[in-house]
């Protein structure tokens, strides 16, 4: 019997899922700034080849979200057709892609860790705040311009497993082998690029 997610089948009231969320969020945000996310210096080395800290934790997550669903399912708790899924598509989200690679880049925060930034004190994360906020809006103001290129490329509901027609657990090992291939050259070029500097 599917119990999960426990806010669609019904076990827990809109209310008690968004005080969860509140929660959950606040033990995120204080995770990733403990794990010392909240600097800008930390996160920009990434692009530096010189701390893959970020690259390891967010693979580690996707692996353990990916075998906790799959497990789940496979025990007949949680419902994959249950799981909320974007729709594909490709022009925006390349673009979109892009965009916030760039701005990643370039400020040394995500969205999320800009917020766990400026909790820490850091005033750099607020400035970054301030010019996502502003790109949000200018976003919405052009929305009526570019919408008929956001909405391009569309492909439903896609996953991995639709896609290349193959049952989700290869899917989920291919994604473990990458971590694993991933971390291995992580911790070399990680290691080579700091005993050179």
């Amino acid at each position: 019997m599917d119990i999960a997610p426990l806010a669609k089948m019904g076990l827990i009231s809109a209310d008690v899922n968004m005080i969860l969320a509140g929660v959950l969020g606040f033990a995120f945000g204080l995770i990733l700034e403990r794990a010392g996310f909240g600097s800008a210096h930390r996160l920009v080395m990434q692009w530096f080849g010189r701390d893959w800290s970020v690259f390891r934790v967010m693979f580690s997550a996707i692996v353990t979200a990916v075998f906790g669903i799959l497990t789940l399912d496979a025990f007949d708790l949680m419902s994959l057709d249950a799981v909320y899924i974007n729709k594909t598509y490709w022009n925006s989200q390349i673009a979109g892609g892009l965009v916030m690679g760039a701005g990643f880049a370039i400020g040394g925060y995500c969205p999320g860790t800009s917020f766990v930034g400026l909790a820490s004190g850091k005033i750099d994360a607020l400035f970054y705040i301030i010019g996502m906020s502003f790109g949000v809006l200018v976003f919405a103001e052009v929305w009526p311009l570019i919408e008929g290129f956001m909405s391009l490329g569309s492909a439903g509901r896609l996953t991995l497993a639709g896609l290349f027609g193959v049952n989700v657990w290869i899917v989920a090992f291919v994604v473990l082998l990458i971590a694993i291939v991933g971390f291995w050259g992580a911790n070399t070029l990680e290691q080579k690029i700091n005993a050179k500097t």
